[in-house]
């Protein structure tokens, strides 16, 4: 048997590929879209992809169940637990409770395990040439490292009300009557680390085992003492800020996300080109680059989403395809910095990518406006906003300000001014430089505090 773990640093998710070698077939879990990777790692070990499935209906990446099918043929499979209310809207094999999907002798089981969605499913895997029993759990969003899928995010970002609660209890059951009741040395990967948003304090290991999480998880006390109470009130509390764009990713996974097929190579932009799109309203620029170069000058009314790390998470707080129709021209040093960009924006449904350009040289520039702490000190903005998290805001703050995070401002502008300065701040200044961007986008007078909190801090305490 093969298993790996393909890990996406920028959202913090993992997806796996489980293969038969004798029989060269092999199922990815929790596929992302751009599905390239799968196909490599299936032809340098002879496979072929026969089945993809998922745990669940996620929030935090568009799911590429749907693309990597129609890409290699293979059967899709989803869950059909939940109620009517969670049934996905495409066709898809229906797994229940008990179910299993066979690979030579590899067997595949899948249970139902709701709390953090009512749906929920998990893998368990069974090696038929080595074992009779299972070895291995696919776990998804309900057993990280250290820590458990949130039961609140669909009060948070898919409009419910109160169902953390009842999502609360149904988690405590799943751990109870299904993680609990398997033997320790079972192996346990889950569907995100350290980062993701989908838990209150995950840790980084790739794998855990269900003795590890019995004896030293936080929940285990609770589950001991059969306290189903204690381990509500623990797990409820304290869970960070959801972010925005989690309820259109809820909405279009379980619909189903287009299938893009094969993508044709980005085209190179001349400024003559860029400029013109521009002047007649027909794009919008994404500057690529760090903050700090951003600050130096960047094209008038350009969204600022850096490569890298962060890229598709940065692009679905300051770029909204439900509201927003016209096409990205992205700022790219190269072709491969272009299609990875694209890449990442595709895990989040941003699929509006049409080209790039290398220069900035014969745009139209400016420099984003900027407020020193010092001159902060006389200045009466209509709001002083921290975009950072509301747990990074409760452990220090410039004061007067109001916390509303970055993931989030874009769709809760009510909460902003309707005229008047908005001075904006977070850590360091990169997310800072992101909500900024989107909000100047949107008509805001915005400007940014040089240096942020962390700079603000060192201001004020030699001050």
């Amino acid at each position: 048997m093969l298993l790996e773990r393909i890990y996406d640093e920028d959202l913090a998710q993992a997806s796996y590929f489980i293969g038969c070698q004798a029989k060269g077939e092999a199922i990815v879990i929790d596929a992302r879209r751009d599905v390239s990777e799968y196909f490599e790692l299936a032809q340098r070990h002879g496979m072929r992809i026969t089945a993809v499935a998922e745990t669940h209906i996620h929030a935090d990446y568009l799911s590429g169940t749907r693309e990597l099918a129609a890409a290699a043929n293979a059967q899709a499979c989803v869950s059909g637990e939940g109620g009517e209310d969670w049934q996905y809207g495409f066709d898809a094999t229906r797994l229940s409770h008990g179910d299993t999907i066979t690979l030579g002798n590899i067997t595949i089981e899948a249970r139902h395990t709701p709390g953090h969605t009512p749906e929920h499913l998990v893998f368990l895997v069974t090696d038929g040439a080595f074992s009779d029993a299972p070895g291995y759990m696919i776990s998804g969003d309900f057993v990280f490292a250290g820590d458990l899928g949130r039961p609140d995010l669909l009060d948070e970002a898919a409009g419910g009300v109160d169902t953390r609660f009842e999502g609360a209890k149904q988690l405590y059951r799943s751990l109870k009557e299904q993680f609990l009741t398997l033997p320790d040395h079972v192996l346990v990967y889950p569907g995100h680390g350290s980062g993701s948003a989908c838990g209150k304090a995950l840790g980084a290991l790739p794998a855990t085992t269900v003795g590890y999480e019995r004896a030293n998880a936080w929940w285990s006390k609770h589950l001991a003492a059969d306290d189903e109470q204690g381990f509500i009130d623990e797990l409820l509390d304290g869970q960070p800020d959801a972010h925005a764009y989690f309820g259109r990713m809820k909405r279009e996974n379980k619909e189903g996300p287009a299938v893009l097929g094969p993508l044709e190579t980005l085209p190179v932009f001349t400024s003559d080109q860029v400029r013109s799109a521009l002047e007649e309203d027909r794009a919008i620029f994404v500057d690529t680059r760090s903050h700090t170069e951003v600050k130096q000058g960047t094209v008038v009314g350009a969204l600022n989403i850096p490569a890298g790390g962060k890229a598709a998470s940065f692009g679905a707080w300051a770029y909204d395809p439900e509201t927003e129709s016209k096409p990205l021209i992205l700022l790219a040093p190269d072709q491969e910095t272009a299609e990875t960009m694209r890449r990442h924006l595709m895990r989040v449904g941003i699929d509006a990518v049409k080209g790039y350009t290398i220069s900035l040289a014969d745009l139209p520039q400016t420099q984003p406006a900027t407020i020193t702490p010092a001159e902060l000190q006389d200045f009466e903005p209509a709001l002083l906003l921290d975009v950072r998290n509301k747990s990074e805001h409760a452990e220090g703050h410039v004061p007067g300000s109001k916390q509303l995070s970055a993931g989030r401002v874009l769709w809760h502008q009510d909460q902003l001014p309707a005229s008047g300065p908005i001075v904006t701040y977070c850590q360091s200044g990169v997310r800072n430089s992101v909500a900024a961007s989107a909000l100047r986008r949107q008509g805001h007078d915005v400007r940014e505090l040089v240096g942020s909190y962390a700079g603000w801090s060192d201001w004020n305490t030699s001050h």
